[in-house]
């Protein structure tokens, strides 16, 4: 095997897929990436056995032939190689030489005989979505924050892709908040997948400046995700998701405007004195026309700001500060709705004139 390329351009390619090429005690040969030219055509690839990601590199020519090679050390050589160099690598069994100019290395590299085989995308049957890669990391980025740590319930550890109503949307909730975003509308595929969190952060990682679409197909189990010349395959977490649309509150008593970065500061006032009490503030409506943000009375004292706003109902809630700050940074809009109806109701905001995007938090017990 051998292959010519750039410094930056091979640079780039092992900094992204080195990244899950985490080898276990049982399975070294995770920690190497595969290096296969076929056909002319150039691919790294690098797999945790959950997840695969493929970069197919451009070169200026090649050799056929396929060996594996340990990633970091190999991503970690090329990144100190002079940029601007053509870098050439070649193989001879599993012995790996890598020069540019007047640097040489060579690399003991193992087998492709023992390197797991890619799970594969049945394009005939695969439900496939394309978005704007801005669309795709922000809205993704609003959900995300939602998703559960705990894996000892899996289906909250990831982002529910679902459709309804011919309307493609991303939910996540770790049982205390929920956070969904409507993506396309009109569609007449149906999906309803599952995708564990940790793969969905590699992909926001993946995507470069110059990529404009993403590309997602989705399997029985699996998922993949294109981004110009980077692939990434990942399994479905196998579980069923909560049937969030019925906990989306339909009506609330109380519902009130306000300016979303007056609310993200007197929030942070608040919790400064709730750090003690678990991040718990209270928030509250009082006629005619104050909405406030307080801090329980702790050893630190207490804090109480107000924001001048329409108040139709007088009304209060315990909220955990970080869910609230956490939502209000998701939001976009320079006024968002606030809107509740009782202590042990969720409350849910909104922007005031986008409404794609909800997000709701379960209140405190108070």
């Amino acid at each position: 095997m051998k292959i010519k390329v750039t410094q930056e351009k091979l640079s780039k390619a092992l900094n992204n897929i080195s990244r899950i090429a985490i080898g276990k005690v049982t399975l070294p040969i995770l920690n190497n990436v595969l290096i296969r030219v076929n056909k002319k055509k150039v691919s790294l690839i690098t797999t945790n056995l959950d997840m695969a990601m493929i970069d197919f590199l451009p070169v200026s020519n090649s050799e056929e032939g396929v060996v594996t090679v340990p990633a970091k050390l190999l991503a970690e050589f090329i990144s100190n190689l002079p940029k601007g160099e053509i870098v050439e690598i070649s193989s001879s069994d599993t012995k790996v030489t890598i020069s540019s100019g007047k640097y040489s290395s060579i690399i003991n590299g193992a087998l492709a005989d023992d390197f797991p085989e890619l799970p594969e995308i049945n394009e005939k049957q695969a439900v496939t979505f394309k978005l704007s890669v801005e669309e795709f990391k922000n809205s993704l980025s609003q959900v995300i924050i939602a998703s559960s740590n705990d894996l000892t319930r899996p289906a909250l550890t990831g982002v529910y892709f679902n459709t309804y109503n011919h309307v493609l949307a991303i939910a996540a909730t770790d049982g205390y908040r929920l956070a969904e975003k409507k993506l396309i509308s009109k569609v007449e595929s149906e999906v309803n997948a599952i995708i564990p969190s940790s793969s969905l952060q590699e992909v926001l990682r993946s995507v470069s400046d110059d990529v404009e679409e993403i590309e997602i197909s989705f399997n029985d189990d699996l998922v993949r995700f294109r981004l110009g010349e980077i692939e990434i395959i990942s399994k479905l977490i196998d579980a069923s998701f909560p049937d969030y649309q019925r906990l989306i509150p339909k009506d609330c008593n109380i519902t009130t405007v306000l300016n979303r970065e007056e609310l993200i500061r007197v929030t942070k006032l608040a919790a400064l004195f709730a750090r003690s009490v678990g991040g718990s503030i209270i928030c509250e409506t009082k006629k005619p026309d104050t909405f406030s943000v307080k801090s329980i009375a702790n050893e630190f004292g207490e804090n109480d700001s107000k924001i001048e706003t329409t108040v139709d109902q007088t009304g209060k809630v315990n909220l955990n500060s970080r869910f609230l700050l956490d939502a209000l940074n998701a939001l976009e809009e320079p006024e968002i709705s606030f809107s509740f109806s009782d202590r042990i109701a969720p409350i849910l905001l909104k922007n005031k004139k986008d409404q794609k995007y909800t997000h709701i938090i379960m209140p405190l017990n108070s």
